[in-house]
């Protein structure tokens, strides 16, 4: 009983909070559509702080301050840069050195992410270990915020990884979250009324991050980082499209897998149901095998970028039936 009444304030407090961002502060953090925009009318942003709110506010019901703390600890820098951020903009270099302080309070609080394999190495392994989570830890910070560019699919996402770590790692705190970003989807399933923001993609990847590093059993640790694959996987593979073609990587763009799709013609709901539901799938297959559910669900995800690619040529030759390819 306990328990349900925390997820009821937190779900309450998140779709208050953000109908109050959104009609209270629209103007302060509003989104102006530009040629890198999914979206063509102006919307407010900075909703993610409605569902921070919700779980830092319902937080302290379910953990003990020793547990919170350190929470609290790692998050507030990001949630303040990315505030920020949304309302004026901040230099990629000054949000990475917070993104990289607050990750080596996440390392200091909750160590460095399972690498069994360097554990013979001494001194010297367990510095690249740390190196290796400080790299990681940053990375998803920003996979999450690079993903964030299409109506309800961050948030969809993360509500269903973050249930499943709350029962897959036992950290049943992430309910909270979950509850808490109910609230905030109703206001950011398309057409959305909100976006989160800079402050709460950020929030979420390291909210993900944090729940990771908590787990020290490896087949744990490293089957639930699978669970990330459908925002992390297009990134990754974005990056490696961009590289092949010499792009610059650290300029804006749109050539997100999700943000062709959407391009090509399918509706925002329609492109975040179709990640929603692969990672309800991996939930599932790691739920019921882990290690072997692992591999399937890598596979799985490939599998659906090769079908979006397909997908995505056969609709350029219906729109350009004469172009004769080389």
């Amino acid at each position: 009983m306990y328990q349900f009444i925390a997820l009821t304030l937190a779900f309450l407090i998140s779709l208050v909070s953000v109908w109050l961002i959104k009609t209270r502060l629209s103007k302060q953090f509003l989104d102006i559509p530009n040629e890198r925009s999914s979206h063509t009318i102006p919307t407010p942003r900075g909703g993610g702080l409605g569902f921070i709110i919700a779980f830092a506010v319902t937080l302290p019901l379910l953990l003990p301050a020793a547990n919170f703390l350190p929470i609290y600890l790692v998050l507030t820098p990001l949630v303040v840069i990315g505030l920020i951020d949304d309302r004026q903009g901040v230099p990629s270099k000054i949000r990475y050195l917070v993104q990289i302080f607050t990750a080596s309070i996440a390392v200091y609080y909750f160590g460095a992410f399972s690498q069994p394999w360097l554990t013979n190495w001494g001194i010297f392994g367990s510095v690249i270990s740390i190196g290796l989570t400080l790299i990681a830890f940053t990375a998803i910070i920003n996979f999450y915020n690079f993903m964030d560019g299409l109506d309800g699919i961050v948030a969809g996402c993360s509500l269903v990884q973050v249930v499943f770590l709350a029962f897959y790692l036992q950290q049943p705190y992430l309910w909270l979250l979950a509850a808490a970003l109910v609230g905030f989807l109703y206001w950011n399933w398309s057409p959305a009324k909100i976006f989160m923001g800079d402050s709460g993609s950020t929030f979420l990847g390291a909210i993900i991050a944090i729940s990771l590093l908590s787990s020290k059993d490896p087949e744990i640790a490293w089957s639930g980082l699978v669970i990330t694959l459908p925002l992390v996987a297009d990134t990754i593979y974005t990056l490696v499209c961009r590289l092949r073609d010499r792009e610059n990587i650290f300029q804006a763009h749109r050539r997100h897998l999700f943000q062709r799709l959407q391009q090509s013609g399918l509706t925002h709901a329609t492109v975040a149901s179709l990640y929603i539901i692969t990672n309800l799938t991996i939930g599932i297959l790691l739920w019921t095998m882990p290690i072997t559910g692992a591999f399937v669900s890598l596979t799985l995800v490939l599998g659906n970028i090769f079908i979006g690619e397909f997908y995505l040529s056969k609709r350029l030759q219906a729109k350009n039936p004469n172009k004769v390819t080389e």
